[in-house]
Parts: structure tokens; sequence; C-alpha cells
């Protein structure tokens, strides 16, 4: 019987899994050094906060995996040997194979600071740094004030949950706005404030130069490299990005750039040696994407693209138009296609801003400066339809087509004021258009999906 092994048991490894076991009766082992079952990365934050216990975030019962024949391995594989299409274990076990998919994921980002090994110093990606940050910050009389360091989704979310501790936070952020390489001014703003406005203690345009360490090895301050200042605190949360946890391949035959080499089909440049999810790197980008995605929908796309190539129906990945949703604070962020921030925005690109006067509302809507043809949209506080703009996307519609049926795209709970109305006056007002929005109809809603 075919053995596939899959290294790694986040999404990206488990949805691969399954898929190859409704495809086939192959024999399937999945290894990981984190933990012996899967669990959603996405909700170690609420185990903190106290919304869930860990066993709340395991999809599928401790049963799931032997009543469908899914073998699973504790272990930290350190060299794969293709020749021979074994595995080599730490603690010096091997393994065979006949088809090997890596599903390693990420790792934070160091830059060489000095003390970022010391005790109280941790990243917010696996369950062992959720078990660190609740030993060093169970309260804030262990930890009297923690230094995040990268502003991002990952730092957002610490932010978060240590404040739900009542921990004081100050907050690092090398750019001169909030995540500004990625979302238009108006918004970055709009996230400042909202930050500011919770206590947090937000320092932009700001890097760190050093960790300091007590006399027992633990963290007691960190010293901004501009001003020289010092903030002693006990915790220091890594959140500047992330990295395709690789470095275990740099002695394999696989070909490496920041992450694993592959093609459309995620196959490496070694036979039967597969990679996806965060570790993949497409070998050419597609589209506008980036050729390294960290993102939870396009690893779950990833292995179940892969589990059809390994069954015998070959398959090329195509993740579609671009979509991610997040959290700041208490602001619900969607995008839909591109809207590019202050980095990289192509020339033809035009943007139009909503924002509500009083409340963080806003939405931002990218456009052909030319043709009028609707590039993507940002949503902040106002919920809207992924299935809408995927189809409007396709079919290459018009921005005043969207503004025209923007009240089909809404999906915000029942009494919530809407404001597509006051969004299309100000565009109407702004480029001296006439569009008239539409009544929400439920025939149109149906045929998104």
């Amino acid at each position: 019987m075919e053995h596939i092994v899959i290294i790694g048991n986040g999404i990206s490894g488990v949805t691969a899994a399954r898929h190859i076991r409704k495809l086939s009766d192959k024999r399937i082992t999945i290894i990981s050094a984190e933990t012996e079952y899967f669990f959603s990365r996405t909700a170690l934050m609420y185990i903190y906060m106290g919304h869930m216990k860990f066993e709340h975030t395991q999809p599928y019962e401790n049963w799931f995996w032997e009543k469908n024949r899914i073998e699973l391995k504790k272990g930290f594989v350190t060299h794969i040997n293709d020749a021979s299409k074994e595995l080599v274990f730490a603690n010096g076990e091997t393994m065979q194979y006949d088809k090997l998919i890596i599903a390693t994921g990420s790792k934070p980002n160091k830059f060489g600071w000095p003390g970022q090994d010391l005790e109280g110093v941790m990243g917010m990606y696996h369950k062992q740094d959720l078990e660190t940050l609740e030993k060093f910050a169970p309260n804030n009389k262990v930890c009297k004030r923690a230094v995040i360091v990268g502003g991002g989704l990952i730092g957002i979310e610490l932010a978060e949950m240590l404040q739900s501790r009542d921990i004081p936070v100050t907050f690092l952020v090398r750019e001169s706005s909030f995540w500004n390489g990625v979302l238009p001014a108006g918004e970055s703003a709009m996230i400042n404030e909202h930050i500011r406005e919770h206590h947090i203690d937000l320092r932009l345009g700001v890097n760190l130069q050093e960790i300091k360490a007590d006399e027992h090895g633990k963290v007691k301050s960190i010293i901004i490299k501009e001003t020289g200042e010092e903030i002693a605190c006990d915790v220091v949360g890594l959140t500047a990005g992330v990295s395709p946890n690789v470095d275990f391949l740099k002695e394999s035959n696989i070909e490496l750039g920041r992450g694993v080499k592959v093609n459309r089909k995620l196959e490496t440049n070694v036979k039967d040696i597969y990679a996806i999810g965060d570790c993949a790197e497409q070998q050419e980008a597609i589209g506008n994407r980036r050729p390294i995605e960290a993102v939870w929908y396009t690893g779950r796309m990833m292995g179940e693209t892969v589990a059809q190539t390994i069954c015998g129906n070959p398959k090329e990945y195509n993740p579609g138009h671009w979509f991610n949703s997040a959290k700041f604070l208490d602001i619900e962020y969607q995008t839909y296609g591109w809207v590019f921030g202050e980095r990289g925005r192509p020339e033809y690109e035009q943007h139009f801003h909503w924002k509500h006067p009083k409340e963080h509302l806003c939405i931002t809507i990218a456009f052909h400066k030319e043709t009028h043809e609707f590039l993507g949209i940002n949503t902040f506080g106002i919920r809207m339809r992924h299935h809408a703009f995927d189809k409007w996307l396709t079919e290459k519609r018009s921005v005043e087509y969207v503004l025209e049926h923007l009240a089909d795209a809404n999906f915000d709970p029942e009494f919530y004021k809407l404001h597509e109305k006051d969004i299309v006056a100000q565009f109407n007002q702004e480029h001296h258009t006439n569009i008239q929005l539409k009544k929400r109809s439920w025939k149109r809603i149906f045929q998104f999906s």
C-alpha cells in the first residue's frame, strides 16, 4: 500500500490527509512536533482570553483519526533522504515514505536583536507560545507591562489578549502608521486612533534595539533604537511577521528560496515530494498574490489541490480572487480583490474612501482610473458578502455597477443601520455622477452562490 507521509498537522496538512482519504485507501501518516492533534491556530487567542478551552479548538474528536485510518506520529523531523525516501527524526528513529507532503507552516521572524531568546520573549503562533505567555503573563501582578514588537494582525491580537487581563501594553511599530504597507492612509489612521482609544501605548516609527535581561536571564526591559528610551517590561512579544519553517531542509536536495519552491501543482524539484501552506513558495507568483501566502484559507485550498494530484487527478493550484478577513480589537475587517496601501499601488489604481463621521466605520473601493473597472474593496465595521464581490470581480463590473448594487452585498445583522445611501451620495458628489442605489434584491443575492 502506498504510504503518504505529511510533515505538519496544521490546516494544510490535515486537509490534504482528509481529502486523500476521501479519494483513496492509501496509508496516511501525519507527523507533528507541536501537538498530537490538529487544532485551530486562529483560536489560540480565545483560550488565553477565557472564551474557550484548548480542547474546544480541536475540530475533530480524538477518535476521528483512527476511524479514518489516519496515523498520527509525534516527532521532529531533522533530515529527509530523498534517494531512499526516508525521514530521520531527532530521536534517531526513521520512517519510509512513498510520497511526502511538507506542510510545516511558519515561524516568527527574529532579526538578531540582542536578548531575543531570553525567558519571557515569545511569538504568538504555536501552542507552546500560548503556554509561555500563560507562564509569564498570567495576570498584571506577575506581568506589569508587556511590549509588542511589530505591527500587523498577530501583534494586534496579542495586544487584545493581554488587555483582556488588564496588562498594560506598549506597541512598537516600525512604520509611520499602523499596517500602512497594506492599508490605505485613511484606514491606517483610523486603526491608529482605535488602538490608542483602547489605552494601548502605540509607538509609531520606532525600532527595537535591544532586550535586556535581569540577573536570572529573564526579560526586564527593552531599548528603543531611535531615542534610547528604556521601557521596563516582563514580556516581549515578537510579532514582526513570520517566515517559512524550512530550516530542517537546508541540507536536503529540495530547492529552497524563502520557502520550499513549488510549481502550480505544488510539486517540488524532487520527485514525489510536495509542499503546501505557509512553507510553500510559488516559483512564479499568481497574479498580484505573493509567492508565499501565510493565510488559513489558501493553506486549506492547497491541501485540497495536492490531494487530487496525489490520487491520480493532477490539478493546478488556483486560489481565485484574493480575499481575507481579520479583527482590529472591536473593528471587523474584510477585503475582496486588490486595494493597495501606500506601498506598491499601481498608477492606474484610484481609490474612493468613505468614513462615518463619528463611528469607526469605513470602506475603500479601488477601481481603474481609465476604465472604471472595479478592482477591490476594504470594509471596516460593515459586513459584506464574499460571493457578491467574487462574482463582480469575475464579471469585471464597473465601480458604478458595484455601488448601484451595494445593498445586495451588505449582510449586517437585522436592525443595524445601513450606510449604502451615504456611501453612494459621497461618490456622486466627488465624481459628479448620478448613481442610483438599487433596493436589496433577494433574487439577485441568491444568484451569488
